[in-house]
């Protein structure tokens, strides 16, 4: 079921693993696809590149095109806006956990 309520809180969930990926390492299109298909999010190209361009328009991520097989891929990476963002998302999601696990 993809209520569009659903669908606006599952996309915070996913701008999450979005910034603590980025922050390990550069990311892109495809990786993220399958790394959230891992968590039970299916989610597609025309879904996925929007949401890296909001969050790179918002300053959270920074983006470089790369050159692969012939091929442009754009990777992005976390800037100090998105880790100071990232660390707020922690302590919130820890708390509200620690909130329902009562």
């Amino acid at each position: 079921m993809q209520e569009p309520v659903i669908r606006k809180l599952f996309l915070a969930f996913i701008q999450v693993h979005i910034l603590h990926h980025a922050k390990k390492e550069p990311i892109y299109g495809t990786w993220m696809i399958d790394e959230l298909k891992k968590h039970g999010y299916e989610i597609s190209a025309g879904t996925i590149y929007p949401i890296f361009h909001n969050m790179e328009k918002d300053g959270l991520l920074s983006r470089e095109s790369v050159t692969v097989e012939g091929k442009i891929r754009k990777y992005y990476t976390i800037t100090e806006k998105g880790c100071d963002v990232l660390n707020l998302a922690e302590q919130k999601i820890k708390e509200l956990g620690s909130e329902i696990g009562r």
